[in-house]
């Protein structure tokens, strides 16, 4: 059920970052999962952390949550501006040296973490979050937007890791995943880590740990 910009919750995130697509994928599910999950968050006066990108699925939910009147804080590295910035950028952009700055600033300013579907990028951001919730550098939610079962094949992989290992079980419940932007933010809203850190002392600024 699509929630109105009228209507307003409290949240435990002030901010939360999305990782998305530089494309807006074949199906139109894609595009307007992307613009729910804008007003989902300003509903519930949450936000926006993300890549920094004007197109694409990026430029979908910035645009959205500007429009409703939620501030935008877009991270994106200078050799990038010209690939992915194209006409009006929306809400406050941050530029950085490279990717590595990038994830780290896009990280340090999110109280949790949302992928929509995207490629190689969005797995990479997607992956590398959850490997830092494993080793206990921090303890945020991390959602997966899964629309018509885009992530279906990822979370079967994951479930094979489990089952042959390499995750554990408790491991596995870092992830949260719904097919729709209103159940995946309440379920991340009730999230409780189960597993136990590798290393809870490691710090996300780079040159500290």
């Amino acid at each position: 059920m699509e929630m109105g910009q009228g209507e307003v919750n409290g949240s435990r995130f002030k901010r939360v970052c999305v990782f998305c697509g530089s494309s807006q994928g074949k199906k139109t599910s894609y595009q307007e999962a992307a613009i729910e999950l804008g007003r989902v968050l300003v509903s519930r006066r949450i936000d926006l952390v993300y890549g920094g990108g004007s197109i694409g699925l990026m430029g979908l939910v910035s645009q959205a949550v500007h429009d409703g009147g939620g501030h935008v804080i877009g991270v994106i590295p200078r050799t990038l501006m010209p690939r992915e910035l194209t006409g009006v950028t929306v809400g406050e952009v941050k530029a950085v040296a490279d990717m590595h700055q990038r994830k780290a600033e896009m990280a340090k300013h999110s109280d949790a973490f949302i992928a929509l579907p995207g490629g190689y990028g969005t797995l990479e951001e997607l992956l590398e979050v959850i490997t830092w919730a494993q080793l206990g550098i921090h303890e945020k939610p991390v959602g997966l937007l899964n629309v018509d079962g885009y992530y279906n094949s990822l979370l079967s992989f994951i479930d094979e890791a489990v089952e042959e290992g390499f995750i554990s079980q408790n491991a596995r419940h870092i992830i949260v995943s719904a097919s729709t932007a209103s159940e995946l933010v309440m379920k991340m809203e009730e999230y409780v880590p189960q597993h136990e850190g590798v290393a809870s002392q490691l710090s996300w600024e780079i040159d500290q740990m």
